[in-house]
């Protein structure tokens, strides 16, 4: 649904045009040859971050729609937002905002007693032989002192005023501005007042995740959060104030997550501490993480005190927050390190803009209770594909179970182990928050142009085909009913773009008065940082995507078999190919949903909605092939009309309404569908481009396969991690291209495919768990079927 900006919201409501930069030197070439394209951009805003339909309808039914209230931006604080005026006043009203926001205190009062006396610490405890069962509170607080100022954490209201004040000041150096989406406030004040218990889940991208959020609800009055941080912070003093403000740290003596979930104390104290603090009705903010899945376990722990009746529903808020350029920050271990890096701020200068939507609440326990949210079908993955990938058999439907999203590890502890259903349907509800995050985010200028250069115009594009392309992405993407953070005119939107995207590009020009070219940096660095912000489009796109990969895998056999195709060479105009390949073909609808499905599983998590099936999404890929022009459907001559289903069986074959595979379309044989690649001028090139969304993530695969030639022996998790990261880089830069296939990310989600593959076994020991070759694939003949299997989703 798309609705139109409403022209008469005050000005702090309206969105923000694009903020220039510092002008670069070809900024007046840009400009004058671009002086008759219309302020166009931004004109329609959709609707974005509402409850999922099928597994929440009646927390969708109960807040209903919102009208479009526009965006705002905290950073710009004014006079008009307090109860004064005057010259002195518009030099201090960042304070007297702060002042005036309301701020809910949470002192800790007898936290530590109730967390001590509750039955699970003392069961852990028990259970460790290092204190009687059953002993008073003073016997507990040896085994518990290293937990305790993690017991104790708290918000000080004049402490918490202060720090809002800081970050408003700092984020003002870091950013141009941060826009916050207002649709979905009021249904966040409304449920608030109710009484509601508020989880804000967000996915990890940045350490200033941790600090946007709360400072989003403390500038529009609503309860800061007890926000859970993964870093490790060594200084006392940085962590003494932090948990005052509502920062839950981990122990001094963990440095990772990992090493803190390992202690049983550990998770029977936090545990227990999330059962206090939504006892005392106080809200959390949790990230998780899209490459592993930590930050999971605490929705975990939420739910288990749900059905154990200890809390009796919490409602779940997706955040959405999208940077223009993502803020490095490096792990601050200490106060000196944290000075650096605020130096390295002033320094540098604004950094670009953030779009932050807060997505409609959703019941926890609707989610769970109702059933709608299905797992009965989840199956690992090597019995999904292996059967397809070493003996060529018919395609196994089914889900892909993604159970180590919360390991073993997190159950070992629980006093009753979870069954294998609710172990998977944990795992369903990250799947869907991540998900959930990725849709309602929203995509950046600067994700736009790094899409493009990379995988449309790699070998370099002129500005004026630039901005062409631009405004033709942007339609396409508020078409998929998806928000975009900028506004204003094409110049201002590529300009701005181009500015913070300058030290990974090239900018060249041939003559005066010729278009500019621009050129992604052939570099490691530059080209990891452009995959990183296109990753909003592929996400946008990945129907298509996955649907083009199909298209590509089924060209690859007709190229092989040397059959259906033939060349087209048009006239090259410079450096840019006019022309591609026309393939006489007809590819089979079943063939192709197969093909698609087969790649559905290779997918990493947050592509796909877990509330979908796996062969509804690949029907809807091919579909969505179509409705953009990439395919056409294929007549094919009949002795009888589809509508003349009397004369097919001789009776009428009823099916219910909500059947969920269910199609107004059943009364046409699905197999017999067939469709051919669309030859206007433009299709192969889309066709490649929504290819290459996919290719950097199926490329690190194949070279992963390839690279497990190298090992030898088993080897820890991490450093088997990190020797196939090193052999990925090696492997691009000897082929001087293809960077974006070597980044941690793309090694780490490699080695878990693999694993769930049965490619790699897991052996857990003392020391931690390591990985080996599986005998099945240590025979280099199913390394080859593997890798001709990932390949064929490789255009190129």
């Amino acid at each position: 649904m798309m609705q139109r900006q409403n022209d008469g919201m005050n000005k702090d409501a309206v969105l923000p045009l694009i903020q220039q930069k510092k002008p670069l030197s070809w900024n007046l070439k840009i400009k004058k040859k671009l002086q008759c394209v219309p302020a166009c951009l931004g004109k329609f805003r959709p609707t974005v971050g509402q409850c999922c339909q099928q597994c929440t309808p009646d927390s969708l039914r109960k807040l209903g729609q919102n009208a479009f209230l526009g965006f705002s931006n905290p950073l710009r604080v004014n006079e008009t937002q307090t109860r004064y005026r005057g010259w002195l006043v518009r030099r201090v009203c960042c304070v007297l905002f702060v002042s005036g926001c309301k701020v809910y205190g949470s002192p800790v009062n007898n936290r530590l007693e109730r967390v001590c006396q509750s039955n699970r610490v003392k069961e852990t405890l028990a259970a460790e032989h290092k204190a009687l069962e059953g002993g008073d509170c003073h016997g507990l607080l040896d085994r518990l002192s290293p937990f305790l100022p993690l017991i104790n954490t708290c918000i000080s209201s004049c402490l918490l005023r202060f720090v809002g004040w800081t970050m408003l000041k700092t984020f003002a150096l870091v950013f141009d501005n941060v826009q916050v989406n207002l649709n979905h406030l009021s249904a966040l004040h409304k449920a608030s007042r109710e009484g509601s218990l508020l989880v804000y889940v967000y996915v990890r991208q940045s350490a200033v995740d941790c600090a946007l959020i709360p400072l989003v609800l403390l500038c529009h009055n609503l309860r800061a959060p007890y926000t859970v941080c993964p870093l490790q912070i060594n200084s006392a003093s940085i962590r003494s104030l932090l948990q005052k403000i509502g920062v839950v740290l981990l122990p001094p003596s963990a440095p990772t997550e990992q090493d803190a979930e390992a202690d049983s104390l550990y998770s029977s104290v936090v545990t227990s501490l999330v059962r206090e603090l939504l006892h005392e009705g106080q809200a959390l903010s949790v990230g998780v993480s899209a490459e592993s899945g930590q930050g999971g376990q605490w929705l975990a722990r939420i739910r288990q005190l749900i059905k154990e009746g200890s809390v009796s529903d919490v409602s779940l808020i997706p955040v959405g927050i999208s940077y223009d350029c993502v803020p490095k920050t490096d792990t601050p271990v200490g106060l000196g390190c944290v000075l650096r890096w605020l130096r390295s701020l002033l320094w540098r200068g604004p950094g670009g803009s953030v779009r932050i939507h807060l997505n409609q609440p959703f019941s926890l326990k609707e989610m769970c209770d109702s059933g709608r949210c299905r797992v009965d079908e989840w199956l690992p993955l090597q019995d999904l594909l292996l059967p397809v990938i070493l003996n060529n058999s018919d395609c196994v439907f089914g889900q892909r179970s993604m159970s180590w999203l919360l390991p073993s590890s997190h159950y070992a502890f629980e006093r009753e182990k979870p069954s294998h259903a609710d172990r998977n349907l944990n795992a369903a509800i990250i799947l869907h928050l991540i998900f959930s995050v990725n849709s309602s985010s929203a995509v950046m200028s600067t994700s736009l142009l790094s899409s493009l250069l990379l995988h449309r115009h790699s070998k370099g594009v002129r500005s004026s085909v630039l901005c062409r392309d631009v405004a033709w992405l942007t339609e396409e993407i508020l078409f998929r009913n998806k928000d975009v953070g900028f506004g204003g005119s094409l110049v201002e939107v590529v300009h701005y773009s181009l500015s913070l995207l300058a030290p990974h590009l090239i900018v060249a020009t041939t003559a005066p008065g010729k278009d500019l070219l621009i050129f992604p940096r052939p570099s490691l660095a530059a080209t990891l940082h452009l995959a990183l912000q296109a990753q909003a489009v592929t996400h946008t796109f990945i129907l298509e995507a996955v649907g083009a990969c199909a298209v590509s895998a089924m060209l690859y056999d007709v190229a092989l078999s040397g059959i259906g195709s033939r060349v087209r060479s048009d006239v090259a105009e410079g450096d840019e190919v006019r022309g591609g390949l026309e393939f006489d073909v007809v590819l089979c609808q079943t063939e192709l949903t197969e093909r698609a499905l087969q790649l559905c599983h290779l997918l990493p998590p947050g592509f796909m909605p877990p509330c979908q099936s796996s062969h509804s999404f690949a029907l809807d890929a091919i579909d969505s092939l179509v409705r953009c022009g990439v395919l056409i459907m294929e007549e094919i001559p009949r002795d009888v009309p589809l509508c003349d289903f009397w004369k097919e069986d001789g009776a009428l074959t009823w099916t219910t309404t909500d059947d969920p595979d269910h199609s107004d379309s059943d009364c046409e044989d699905q197999g017999q569908r067939s469709y051919k690649i669309s030859q206007p001028s433009q299709c192969p090139d889309m066709l490649f481009f929504l290819c290459g969304m996919l290719a950097g993530h199926l490329r690190a695969l194949s070279w992963t396969v390839k690279g497990l030639d190298l090992m030898h022996a088993p080897l820890a998790e991490a450093e088997f991690v990190a020797q196939i990261h090193s052999y990925l880089c090696d492997t691009a830069n000897e082929k001087k291209q293809h960077y974006e296939s070597c980044s941690e990310e793309a090694a780490h989600t490699a080695v878990r495919t693999l694993i769930d593959l049965g490619v790699l076994s897991e052996e857990r020991q003392n020391e931690g768990v390591f990985l080996g070759v599986s005998p099945l694939f240590q025979l280099s003949e199913n390394r080859q079927k593997l890798n001709r299997f990932v390949s064929q989703y490789l255009y190129n």
